[in-house]
């Protein structure tokens, strides 16, 4: 975009947006946005292909601010480009109910592409972005219709680098060749305790083309035709990432604060505003941008040109390729297939059809058999468990050539934080749908991935197997004791505890469905006996909670009971029948799903007055919400021991006879 006015003043005003902001609010990050505004400027204005009245159109490009705390850039950005950010929306940066939070986050604010502040995950973001394109590109373009031509864009920080997710992600990247994702290290030598070089020395340069990255820099991060020159030589590359390294002063602009910890975090103050404005030549009152200056800034029209072009392709390519743009279409508006009835109609009877004892994670992979054929934007994948996790089904295919295969399998490696944060990427870019599998106890490592999933609404599939002590020899470094429950207690994540065959069944099955959250299937190691399947509906399992066997007469206990618990409970109901007592088996696989339902579904399947039993093989404290005090819980508040699985259930007291001397 041509303009007479200097890039100088064209970034002083994304430096005095934040400046004024982060002022008035009395809180926020002044220092990054000082710092970057120089690259942001180059970077937007000349090469950053987007529309500000459509945020959402599949072929723009992608931009990550990976250091979210830095938030004011990118709302600057936002609200100088046209889009619908407006000066009021700036003036109420932090404030209660206002689209510019502290840190960006997906779905609030027009443009911002996911939420970040956990430094490291949205690089992480960015590659599972650039990785969507890739296979998506190799899935739906034919010779003369590129349809998916975009790329990945993405600021970080030193302390997204310092974070572990960092070299999880960034070596993927490598291996997965992501020459369209372009990534800026703001490299400043500060973070909030102060110069870095007391806790940070890698060779970044060294670290990033042993991952397989083309590196440029250390560039001048303030020098516009540095900047200029390192993104066009980026968008050269064929066959890696690039990492362009800018050398920058954070909070550039500031006569007394400017290279210091002071300006990381806090606002400049009253005086300091004052000086920089001096010593920068702004003019120009709080929040006050000059017209010359935000129509320099507008990229409305070249973004609405651009789309136009990129819908005149789309056309052309529904012409030739009709089957393949409707499917293009469809899976872009999350929207599955067609003939999605059939494939959970034969899912279901698939299911129905097991009656020997089955571990729930084979359960799984026979249900991925029927859904990776019926379902082509399932994306799978394990941190390097496949034969463990059995998360690839008989049509899936791995990753094994980049250049030359349309893929719909990837081996993670070991890196059960890279492969959560990923998977948020490809949701977010749409048109895939990820899923990807390991032990349930490294969960820990995948958390805080797993809970953007759920902050973010994203419909990521985690498969978490080996779920309890039943794996038994690996012993209690395996073992899961808190993680079910733990889980649990994230908002928005519907963890699945299945107990057999048919459970698991329908558990994918909402998973699937489910476009505003993620799901985390705990499933087995152990064989499961077959009950749900004869004894059920799927709508009632759908409910989260059911009664899946009960008694003759009036029940005088319930049993609530999860996964491989529910055959312990359905023994001892029998056990307790040839007695002549009577006691209803509740199988809840879902709490999450069976909070939601009304009263009196609730009311029809735990019966008040009537004294619960809760049982699972992992810590107690959770279902005392279903028991109340008067209740009880059998479960673990301790952790396992290395030994064959019935001895450690034998050990620790997760057996029949407790749950019958309990009734």
């Amino acid at each position: 975009m041509a303009s007479t006015i200097q890039d100088k003043t064209l970034a002083n005003a994304i430096r005095f947006l934040s400046i004024d902001a982060v002022e008035k609010s009395k809180s926020g990050h002044p220092g990054a946005p000082m710092g970057m505004a120089d690259i942001a400027e180059v970077l937007w204005r000349k090469h950053l292909k987007h529309n500000p009245a459509d945020p959402r159109w599949p072929n723009r490009d992608r931009f990550i601010l990976s250091n979210g705390h830095g938030s004011m850039l990118l709302y600057s950005l936002l609200h100088l480009t046209g889009y619908a950010v407006s000066i009021e929306d700036i003036k109420n940066f932090r404030q209660l109910h206002s689209i510019t939070a502290g840190h960006p986050e997906v779905d609030m604010t027009p443009g911002v592409e996911t939420t970040t502040g956990p430094l490291g995950q949205g690089i992480a973001n960015a590659i599972g972005m650039a990785l969507a394109e890739k296979i998506l590109a190799k899935r739906f373009n034919k010779p003369q219709h590129e349809i998916i031509d975009h790329r990945t864009y993405a600021f970080m920080g030193d302390g997204c680098l310092m974070e572990g997710i960092s070299h999880e992600a960034c070596s993927l990247a490598g291996v997965w060749g992501l020459n369209k994702l372009i990534c800026f290290y703001d490299d400043n030598g500060i973070s909030i305790d102060g110069h870095v070089e007391g806790w940070f020395k890698d060779d970044t340069v060294m670290r990033f083309k042993s991952y397989g990255w083309n590196v440029i820099g250390p560039i001048d991060g303030h020098d516009s035709e540095q900047i200029q020159k390192a993104i066009i030589q980026a968008q050269q590359q064929s066959k890696q990432p690039t990492l362009i390294i800018c050398k920058t002063t954070i909070g550039w602009g500031s006569p007394n604060m400017a290279g210091t910890h002071d300006v990381h975090g806090a606002p400049l103050g009253e005086k300091e505003t004052a000086a920089t404005r001096e010593k920068l030549a702004w003019p120009h009152a709080a929040f006050e941008i000059p017209e010359d200056i935000r129509s320099a800034w507008s990229a409305v029209k070249d973004g609405q040109e651009s789309q136009a072009a990129w819908s005149q392709k789309l056309s052309a390519y529904a012409s030739a390729f009709p089957e393949l743009a409707a499917e293009f279409t469809r899976t872009m508006q999350e929207e599955l297939p067609l003939d999605w009835p059939q494939t959970k109609a034969a899912l279901l009877e698939l299911a129905k059809s097991i009656t020997a004892p089955t571990a729930s994670r084979k359960s799984s992979q026979q249900a991925l058999d029927i859904l990776v054929a019926g379902v082509p934007e399932l994306l799978g994948g394990s941190a390097d468990l496949t034969g463990s996790n059995l998360t690839a089904g008989k049509t899936s295919k791995a990753w094994h050539n980049h250049q030359d295969e349309d893929i719909n399998y990837l081996s993670y490696g070991v890196r059960e934080f890279g492969m959560s944060a990923i998977m948020n990427g490809i949701a977010l870019h749409r048109g895939l749908i990820p899923y990807g599998g390991t032990f349930a106890v490294f969960s820990d490592y995948a958390r805080n991935g797993m809970r953007m999933s759920a902050l973010m609404k994203q419909r990521v599939i985690y498969v978490l197997t080996h779920d309890s002590i039943g794996l038994g020899e690996d012993g209690p470094t395996h073992q899961p004791i808190e993680h079910a429950s733990s889980l649990r207690l994230i908002p928005g994540l519907h963890l699945w505890r299945p107990c057999d065959g048919f459970e698991t069944a329908v558990a994918w099955i909402e998973a699937v469905e489910r476009k505003n959250g993620p799901a985390a299937l705990f499933l087995s190691r152990q064989n499961l006996p077959q009950y749900s399947s004869t004894r059920a509906q799927a709508q009632d399992i759908l409910k989260g909670g059911y009664v899946l066997s009960d008694c003759a007469g009036a029940p005088e206990a319930v049993f609530i009971a999860t996964g491989s618990e529910v055959s312990l409970a359905m023994q001892a109901q029998e056990s307790l029948q040839a007695m002549g007592r009577h006691v209803r088996v509740v199988s809840m696989p879902c709490t999450a799903l069976f909070d939601e339902q009304d009263a009196a579904w609730k009311e029809h399947v735990l019966p008040k007055g009537i004294k619960r039993i809760a049982i699972e093989a992992g810590h107690p404290d959770f279902w005392r919400k279903y028991v109340g005090l008067e209740g009880e819980v059998i479960g673990i508040n301790r952790f396992g021991e290395s030994a064959p699985a019935p001895a450690v259930y034998e050990l620790l007291g997760i057996t029949v006879d407790r749950l019958v001397a309990s009734v």
